[in-house]
C-alpha cells in the first residue's frame, strides 16, 4: 500500500474565536419557531400531496418501473419456493404460539396482503418467526394453561379450548400492531436504534434456547404443559425430565433422521447456491415423505404418535380482538411489537443495500401495524419476516413483493384446498424442522469470545441479555438487556477516557502523549482532552481527571496563597515603612499568624494590590510559608470532542476554569461547537474573569499563541521583583 506524503503549507493568522470573528462576518440564521414548524407541517399543496401518497403507498412508486419481461419470472418462480418454505414455518412456528398448526398458515397469507401495498422493502418475506410465535405462545399458555382453568374473561365463555388460544393469540397480534401503526403515525421508527445488534443477537440466541426447550416435548413425544414467567424453562426442564423414560421412541428416531436430513440439505444449499438455481426445498420434501410414511403405516394409532390432525378448510369470519386480553397482555404486546419491527427492519435494510433502493423506518412500522391488524381480525398470529425465507425469496429470483404476494397464495390453496393431506403429519416432524433452524440463532453463541476479545463492554450487554432473557422469559429479559445496554452508554460518557496531548513534531497534529516517541511538550503548557459530551453526571469525573493531569488543586492553591498574603499584609503593617527581602524574610521567621480566614474568602482572588512589590509564587519561601509551586502557566483544553454542555456542567465548568484562572494560568478552550458557543453565550457564561478571548478555533492556534506569549518565561526567582524601593 503507497503511504500518501503530500506536502500542504497554509500562511494565515493565529486566530482566536475573537479574531475570526473580527475578519470573517458570520450569518447570523433566524431559527424556526415550534409555531412555524407546526405551520410548515400543516401546509399542503400538490407535491407534498403527491409525496404523501406516494409514501404511504410504495407500491405505486416501483410498480410504475416493474421491467415485466426481465423480473416476472423470477418472482413467480421465487414465489413459489418461497410459499413452500412458509407454508412448513407456518405449520412449525405455529406450535410455538400454541395454537392449531393450521392458524400458521393464516399468518402466512393474511399479513402479506397489506404488506405487499404498504411496506417498502421489495424483498422480506413477511409471515411468522419463531421468536415473536414463542413470545405471543407465553401470553396464550398463561391466559389458557394446557392444564386448569383459563384466565377470568368474559369473551372466554362458549368457546372451546383452542378457539380460546386464538382470540387471545389474535387480542395480542392486534394490539401489537396498534403499538407498530402507532409508533410509525407518531414518526418514531428510530427507537429501532436503541436495540443494538449486539443486544438482538443475545436476545435472538436466548429465544432460539427457548424455542429448542419448547420443542422437545414434541420431539420425544410427551405431555408437559406449557409454562411462562421467569425461570420457567428451568421448571419445563424438569417436567421433561422427570417423564423421560415415558418418549415415544418413534418421534424421537423419526426428528432424528429428519434433523439430520433437513441439516446435511442446508450445508449442501449453502455450499452449492452459486450453482443451484433455487434452493432444495428439504422441508417440503421431508413432510410430504413423512406425511405418506404416517398415513401408511398409521403411526397415529399403532405408535401413538400425535399427529396435526383435522386442519381447518377455509377461512372463518373475522373476529373482534377482546378488550380483557389487551388488558392482560399489554405489557406484553409491546415488546413483541418492537422485536417485530427491529427483526423485519434489520433484514429489510441489509437487501435493500445489497439492491440499492431505500426503505423508511417508519412506514414500516405502519406496514407491519396494518398487516398485523388485518390478519389479527382473521386469526392469525404475530408476524414479521424470518431470514431465512426471506433469503430463499431473494435467492430464487425475487426482485419485488410480487414473489411475496405469489407466496401468500401458495398458502392460500394449502388452506383452501389441499390441507387435508397434512392432517397425518406427526407433530414431532414440525418439531424437528423448528429445532434443525435454529442453528443459524444458536451459532450466534460464537460471538461471546469475539466480543470478550474486541470489546468487553458489548460482551457484557450481550452476555446480560441473552442470560436475562433465557431466566426471565423474553419480555423481561429484553427490557434487562436494554437496561443494561443503556447503562453502558452512561457509563462510557460518564467515565470518558481523558487524555493529555502532546504535539507531534513539526505538525500542527495532536496526539495522546502516552502513544508517541517524538513529542513536544512546552514547559508550564497542558492539554487536556475530554472525549464525550460534558453533562451533570460527569462534571465531576471531569474536574478529578483535570486535576488529575495537572498535578494539583488550584482551589487549595489559592487557599495558601490568600492565607500567604494575609500574613505579608500583617506584617508590613506591624513593621511600617519600607521593607527588603531579607527583612521579610526576618519577620517571617519570628511571625506566626494563627488569625481565622473564613473559606469564602480564602476562594476569592489573590488581593495584591496594598502589596509593594509583586509576588512571585514559584520562588524560594521561607520556611514556615507554605504556598504549592504551580509550574503551569497555560491549561488547553481540547473540546473537539464535546458534544453538547447541559447548565449543570456549565455552572461547574465555569468554577473551575475561575479557579485556575484566579493561579494565575491562562484557561484556552480550542474547537469548541459553535452550537455550545451560543449557548455559552446565552446563558451568560461570560464575565470579567472567564473571557471570550479563551476561546480557540484550532489547537495549534491556542499553542502558537500559548508560545509567543510566554517567550522566556521565568519560572524561578525572588519572592520580591520590582520592589517599591
Amino acid at each position: 500500500m503507497v503511504t500518501l506524503r503530500k506536502q500542504y503549507v497554509v500562511d494565515r493568522p493565529v486566530y482566536s474565536e475573537d479574531s475570526f470573528a473580527e475578519d470573517h462576518e458570520k450569518i447570523y440564521r433566524l431559527h424556526k419557531t415550534s409555531l412555524d414548524h407546526v405551520k410548515q407541517y400543516l401546509t399542503c399543496d400538490s407535491k407534498r400531496a403527491k409525496n404523501a401518497v406516494l409514501s404511504f403507498l410504495p407500491i405505486i412508486g416501483w410498480m410504475r418501473t416493474y421491467r415485466v419481461k426481465e423480473w416476472l419470472l423470477g418472482d413467480v418462480l421465487s414465489g413459489v419456493s418461497t410459499g413452500l418454505v412458509a407454508i412448513m414455518q407456518g405449520l412449525a412456528f405455529s406450535l410455538l404460539a400454541s395454537l392449531p398448526p393450521s392458524y400458521g398458515l393464516f399468518t402466512a397469507f393474511f399479513p402479506m396482503l397489506t404488506y405487499f401495498f404498504l411496506g417498502t422493502s421489495r424483498h422480506i418475506s413477511v409471515g411468522s418467526f419463531p421468536v415473536l410465535s414463542l413470545m405471543v405462545g407465553a401470553v396464550v399458555t398463561r391466559l389458557v394453561p394446557d392444564e386448569g382453568p383459563p384466565a377470568n374473561i368474559t369473551e372466554f365463555e362458549g368457546l372451546t379450548h383452542d378457539q380460546q388460544r386464538v382470540l387471545v393469540a389474535s387480542s395480542v397480534t392486534f394490539l401489537m400492531g396498534i403499538f407498530q401503526l402507532a409508533m410509525g403515525v407518531l414518526q418514531v421508527g428510530f427507537i429501532v436504534v436503541y436495540l443494538s445488534d449486539t443486544l438482538v443477537s443475545g436476545f435472538t440466541t436466548a429465544a432460539a434456547i427457548h424455542i429448542l426447550v419448547s420443542q422437545l416435548k414434541f420431539v420425544l413425544g410427551l405431555t408437559v404443559p406449557g409454562i411462562s414467567g421467569p425461570l420457567s424453562i428451568i421448571y419445563t426442564l424438569e417436567k421433561i425430565f422427570v417423564q423421560i423414560n415415558s418418549t415415544n421412541i418413534c418421534d424421537l428416531v423419526m426428528s432424528i433422521v429428519i434433523m439430520l436430513v433437513v441439516f446435511i440439505a442446508k450445508e449442501l444449499n449453502d455450499k452449492y447456491k452459486a450453482k443451484l438455481p433455487v434452493p432444495i426445498p428439504i422441508e417440503v420434501i421431508v413432510t410430504i415423505i413423512a406425511c405418506g410414511v404416517s398415513y401408511g403405516f398409521n403411526f397415529e394409532k399403532i405408535y401413538d404418535v400425535d399427529v396435526i390432525g383435522k386442519m381447518v378448510s377455509g377461512y372463518e369470519t373475522p373476529i373482534a380482538p377482546s378488550v380483557e386480553v389487551f388488558q392482560e397482555s399489554v405489557v406484553e404486546a409491546f415488546p413483541v411489537a418492537i422485536v417485530g419491527f427491529a427483526v423485519a427492519y434489520s433484514v429489510a435494510k441489509v437487501y435493500s443495500i445489497k439492491h440499492d433502493y431505500t426503505i423508511d423506518g417508519n412506514q414500516e412500522l405502519i406496514a407491519f401495524g396494518v398487516s398485523n391488524i388485518f390478519g389479527a381480525s382473521f386469526k392469525s398470529f404475530a408476524a414479521s419476516t424470518a431470514l431465512s425465507r426471506t433469503a430463499v425469496q431473494e435467492s430464487s429470483g425475487g426482485k419485488t413483493q410480487i414473489a411475496g404476494l405469489i407466496s401468500a397464495m401458495m398458502a392460500m390453496i394449502v388452506t383452501v384446498a389441499l390441507g387435508f393431506l397434512l392432517e397425518p403429519l406427526p407433530r414431532s416432524v414440525l418439531g424437528a424442522l423448528v429445532i434443525v433452524n435454529l442453528k443459524g440463532m444458536l451459532m450466534q453463541f460464537t460471538e461471546i469470545l469475539y466480543l470478550w476479545r474486541r470489546d468487553k463492554t458489548e460482551c457484557v450487554v450481550w452476555v446480560g441479555t441473552c442470560l436475562g432473557s433465557i431466566l426471565l422469559g423474553l419480555d423481561l429479559g429484553l427490557a434487562l438487556g436494554l437496561g443494561v445496554e443503556l447503562l453502558t452508554v452512561v457509563f462510557r460518557t460518564q467515565f470518558p477516557r481523558c487524555s493529555i496531548l502532546a504535539n507531534i513534531q513539526g505538525t500542527d497534529l495532536y496526539k495522546d502523549r502516552k502513544d508517541y516517541l517524538h513529542i513536544f511538550e512546552p514547559k508550564g503548557v497542558k492539554i487536556f482532552r475530554i472525549p464525550s459530551p460534558i453533562f451533570f453526571a460527569n462534571i465531576e469525573f471531569f474536574r478529578d481527571k483535570l486535576l488529575e493531569a495537572v498535578g494539583f488543586n488550584p482551589l487549595r492553591v489559592l487557599s495558601k496563597r490568600n492565607k500567604a498574603v494575609r500574613k505579608i499584609k500583617k506584617l508590613l503593617k506591624e513593621q511600617g515603612g519600607d521593607i527588603t527581602e531579607k527583612g521579610m524574610m526576618d519577620l517571617f521567621s519570628r511571625t506566626t499568624d494563627g488569625s481565622y480566614m473564613n473559606k469564602e474568602e480564602l476562594d476569592q482572588p489573590t488581593d495584591l494590590k496594598d502589596l509593594p512589590f509583586r509576588m512571585n509564587w514559584n520562588a524560594e519561601l521561607p520556611a514556615n510559608v507554605s504556598v504549592p509551586k504551580v509550574d503551569l502557566h497555560s491549561l488547553i483544553l481540547d473540546f473537539s470532542a464535546v458534544s453538547f454542555l447541559d447548565i449543570s456542567a456549565m455552572k461547574g465548568l465555569k468554577m473551575t476554569l475561575k479557579e485556575f484562572v484566579r493561579v494565575d494560568v491562562d484557561v484556552y478552550i480550542v474547537s469548541c461547537d459553535a452550537y455550545i458557543l451560543e449557548k455559552l453565550h446565552s446563558c451568560m457564561f461570560f464575565d470579567d474573569e472567564i473571557l471570550t478571548s479563551m476561546f480557540f478555533p484550532t489547537l495549534h492556534d491556542a499553542m502558537l499563541h500559548v508560545l509567543e506569549k510566554h517567550k522566556g518565561h521565568k519560572s524561578e526567582g525572588y519572592v520580591l521583583e520590582n520592589t517599591k524601593v
